[in-house]
Parts: C-alpha cells; sequence; structure tokens
C-alpha cells in the first residue's frame, strides 16, 4: 500500500508558489484617484529588535514602486532608524518636506502570534471498505493510524497594517490589513507583501502603474 506523507506534499506546493499572505480587508478615500506623487517614502513601524525584517519590508515595497515608475525610498535608507525620535508633529513633517516627500506608506506589524500545532504520524490512504472485510489488511491499516509517531510544528502567524497618506493635507487616503501565515522567510514575506499591497492598490484606483499598461505590473 503506498503511503502518502502529506507535510512533504505541502511544503512542496509552497515551493511552487502558493501563497502564504493575504488581504484580509481594505479601505480607500470616496472618490479618489491616482496622484502624480513626486517622492514617496516607505516608513515600517516595526520593533527594533525585528529591524532586519523593517529593512526588508521597507526595501521591498520601494523597489516595487520604482517598478511601477514612482520615485520611492525607504525611510531606513533616507533617515535612518533615529530619524523622527525625538520630534514633535511639526519638525516631522518639516523634515519630510525638506526631502521633498509628498506621500508616505506605513507598513506596521500589528501582532505576530506563534502556534504550537501536532501533525499525525504518515497517513495511509486506502479504501477502507475493503480492508474491513480482511482482518490483518484492516489491522495493518489502523495500526499506522494510531501507533506511528506524530510531532509537533510551529506556524507563525504576522498581521500587518499599511496606510498610504498623501502629505499635501496629511489625509488617508487607502488602509489595508494583512495576515502572512508561517513564511518561508522573512525574505519572501517581504517580497509578497509589497507586490500584493501595490497590486491592490492599482485595482483600487489608489496608484497606477507609470510603465506598464494598469493592473499588468505583477
Amino acid at each position: 500500500m503506498k503511503k502518502i506523507n502529506w507535510l512533504v506534499i505541502a511544503l512542496s506546493l509552497m515551493a511552487t508558489g502558493c501563497s502564504t499572505t493575504r488581504i484580509t480587508s481594505s479601505w480607500k478615500a470616496e472618490n479618489i484617484i491616482p496622484q502624480q506623487y513626486n517622492k514617496i517614502m516607505v516608513l515600517g513601524l516595526i520593533r527594533e529588535s525585528d529591524r532586519s525584517l523593517q529593512e526588508k519590508m521597507e526595501a521591498h515595497l520601494a523597489e516595487d514602486l520604482k517598478r511601477l515608475g514612482y520615485n520611492a525610498v525607504s525611510s531606513l535608507e533616507e533617515y535612518g532608524p533615529k530619524a523622527f525620535d525625538k520630534m514633535d508633529e511639526d519638525a516631522a513633517l518639516e523634515k519630510l518636506k525638506d526631502s521633498g516627500i509628498d506621500a508616505v506608506i506605513t507598513i506596521v506589524l500589528l501582532d505576530k502570534e506563534k502556534e504550537r500545532k501536532y501533525v499525525a504520524g504518515n497517513i495511509y490512504y486506502s479504501p477502507y471498505g475493503y480492508y474491513y472485510n480482511r482482518f490483518w489488511g484492516y489491522r495493518g491499516v489502523l495500526y499506522h493510524r494510531i501507533y506511528e509517531p506524530g510531532y509537533y510544528i510551529t506556524n507563525t502567524k504576522y498581521f500587518w497594517e499599511s496606510n498610504l497618506y498623501d502629505m499635501g493635507n496629511q489625509k488617508l487616503v487607502y488602509s489595508a490589513q494583512t495576515q502572512s501565515f508561517d513564511p518561508e522567510n522573512s525574505e519572501s514575506m517581504a517580497h509578497e507583501y509589497g507586490r500584493m499591497i501595490l497590486k491592490n492598490m492599482i485595482k483600487e484606483n489608489v496608484l497606477e502603474d507609470r510603465i506598464i499598461p494598469t493592473g499588468k505590473a505583477f
């Protein structure tokens, strides 16, 4: 009887491009049309202990914006990690204005959860009706279901929120909440996240693809 290892199948599916990130909700301002922003800054609000993650999330989204034809920078690239520390609102806004930044996209890590899950041992796929009539066949199939040891795995969920602010009036233009489920690594998560957010922004007519006809960049 052929043995199927469902964990191997799941990993194979992930390796072939199965998405680990999805948008759970989104919002946009009424009567919105894409604006001709001159310079967009990507600002990650992530704990200092996850600085490497912030760098990747900012960098990937900024690069994807450039692919759409926008002038975009990450906050770490533009100012460094302590740029807005001890600044009040007026000083921070003046700093952005002096840099020519007229739009900001935030990436906020709202929460991060770890879930420990039990995975049963190897599963045999078989037509049980046939084995019910044959003692040894039935015993063999059920033995492996009952006695073959399983194991625990830890899954990680990331809960994100991204907002687009027009710095001309400081108004919120677009917002999306997203979940990333057990990504392969932070690099792949950042890559997938940036593409997914911008694809949704194009679809919702918040931003436009300045290089390729709208909706065909990703």
